[in-house]
């Protein structure tokens, strides 16, 4: 059994700042890609940024966060940080964590795993 715990969602002013972070425990081989996903009311769960085990970053090209959000993990840890700067209204939305984990005791099988949400409000 695997669980991402996401945190760090919270209200925040316009231009403001905030870090989302994300654990995923159980019995885990290795995470691969780990990333952060943003679902705002009435649309879709879209893409903000991946990481892969190496560290190679990407960023949603439809997503407006290029220069403001910056994705990074600890292997180790089995974690994946969000950090957020610049915050608009815009970016108000639930955040998600994802992981494909590899599990089973050579890590033979990879399986997508998803956290439960936080949300990120950003208001005046």
């Amino acid at each position: 059994q695997v669980q991402l715990v996401e945190s760090g969602g919270g209200l925040v002013q316009p231009g403001g700042s905030l870090t989302l972070s994300c654990a995923a425990s159980g019995s885990i081989f290795s995470t691969n890609v780990m990333g952060w996903y943003r679902q705002a009311p009435g649309k879709q769960r879209e893409l903000v940024a991946v990481i892969s085990s190496g560290g190679s970053a990407k960023y949603a090209d439809s997503v407006s966060v290029k220069g403001r959000f910056t994705i990074s993990r600890d292997n180790a840890k089995n974690t994946v940080d969000l950090q957020m700067n610049n915050l608009q209204v815009e970016d108000t939305a639930v955040y998600y964590c994802r992981a494909d984990v590899r599990i089973g005791y050579y890590g033979q099988t990879t399986s997508v795993y998803w956290g439960q949400g936080t949300q990120v409000t950003v208001s005046s």
